[in-house]
């Protein structure tokens, strides 16, 4: 990670919600998603989040390295349909060590939406994908 990741970066992504990231879709086979109304889902709007924290990182990690999200204390409060744009502000709050916080924020044009807190880990991508090739080989953690 470079020096250049201090509290303070912003960055903003917006995205069109498809109607492939509504509730019904998350698991097609729950007989109870699918009586819900075509709404974005709470998982996407936070991996939206997440995407947009990537952003902000990318200008400052090594060709080598990534981050994993590892806490998100976020809420989702109100219901965006299909084919509305959210838009999600993303600002730096801490760098310590390997761990960064953000400010998490999204809105549809017409309320915010969600909004809260996330906690990425900066990784080494070559450990990172040896120890998930370990798992994926039944071998010790």
């Amino acid at each position: 990670m470079k020096d250049t990741l201090k509290p303070g970066v912003k960055t903003t992504f917006s995205y069109t919600v498809e109607k492939e990231k509504t509730v019904p879709f998350t698991y097609p086979e729950s007989a109870e998603l699918r009586e819900f109304p075509e709404v974005f889902a709470s998982g996407f709007m936070i991996s939206l989040m997440e995407w947009t924290c990537l952003k902000a990182l990318r200008p400052h990690m090594a060709p080598d390295e990534g981050s994993v999200g590892v806490h998100f204390d976020i809420s989702h409060v109100a219901a965006t349909p299909a084919g509305l744009t959210v838009t999600v502000e993303v600002e730096v709050t801490e760098v310590s060590g390997q761990k960064v916080w953000f400010h998490v924020r999204a809105h549809d044009g017409f309320d915010m939406i969600g909004e809260g807190y996330h906690e990425r880990y900066i990784v080494q991508w070559p450990r990172f994908y040896a120890r998930v090739e370990r798992k994926n080989k039944g071998g010790e953690q």
